[in-house]
């Protein structure tokens, strides 16, 4: 399967998650910046409030674009011993990226959500979105966080994932959609046909369109069906 762009597979994962249209106990969080637009495209079929969750990738040195673990709010931090161990990264280099992310979690945290307070977990079902799986660091530090916050059910949504990813996912929260598990799997990006950065700009948009900015919500963070 090949996604058009991230509102197409948005759609194509909220197919998906119907089950959850309608519930006043559900919460959807998008992971920036990519997966915000796919949890914006969630939290509109299933009429359910959007916020964002802030976890950042930690990049091997010289490779970013593989994950050596990430981090999340609330302090928690996930290592891929694996992956850390076969590329012999030091503790000091492990610290050194940590000690960057942070200060960029930091800087999302205050751009993105500003004076207003995350949301209340307690007892809710939380939907985690994210753009696709490869190795799942990140999502497994969004959910370790999250469920520091004592959530009654923790759901993760994605469009496409690595097979054995997703796989794992299953004993990790209490439910995980996989749209798609194409086998080889190559990357997230491989299976979009457009996979642009998203930018802060974008993020602070959709936001907007879920109701932070409208003073008449009745509900602050439920997608607005408005023209």
């Amino acid at each position: 399967m090949l996604f058009k762009d991230r509102i197409e597979a948005g759609d194509a994962l909220a197919d998906r998650l119907m089950h959850y249209a309608g519930r006043s106990d559900v919460l959807v969080l998008g992971l920036p910046r990519g997966g915000v637009p796919v949890a914006f495209e969630v939290a509109k079929a299933l009429d359910a409030p959007l916020d964002v969750f802030i976890v950042r990738k930690l990049g091997v040195p010289g490779h970013e674009e593989l994950a050596m673990g990430a981090i999340a709010t609330g302090g928690v931090r996930i290592v891929n011993e694996e992956i850390v161990n076969r590329l012999h990264i030091s503790p000091e280099a492990l610290d050194a990226v940590t000690a960057t992310e942070t200060k960029e979690l930091a800087r999302r945290e205050h751009a993105y959500r500003g004076q207003r307070p995350p949301p209340e977990m307690h007892g809710r079902t939380a939907i985690l979105v994210d753009d696709g799986l490869a190795t799942g660091s990140t999502m497994r530090a969004a959910a370790t966080a999250l469920r520091r916050q004592h959530p009654g059910r923790i759901v993760v949504g994605v469009p496409v994932a690595a097979a054995q990813t997703c796989d794992e996912f299953r004993s990790e929260v209490d439910e995980i959609i996989c749209v798609a598990t194409p086998e080889p799997f190559y990357g997230v990006g491989r299976w979009y046909q457009n996979f642009s950065q998203t930018t802060d700009e974008e993020v602070h948009h959709l936001l907007a369109q879920a109701g932070y900015e409208r003073p008449d919500a009745a509900r602050p963070g439920t997608v607005s069906h408005k023209p």
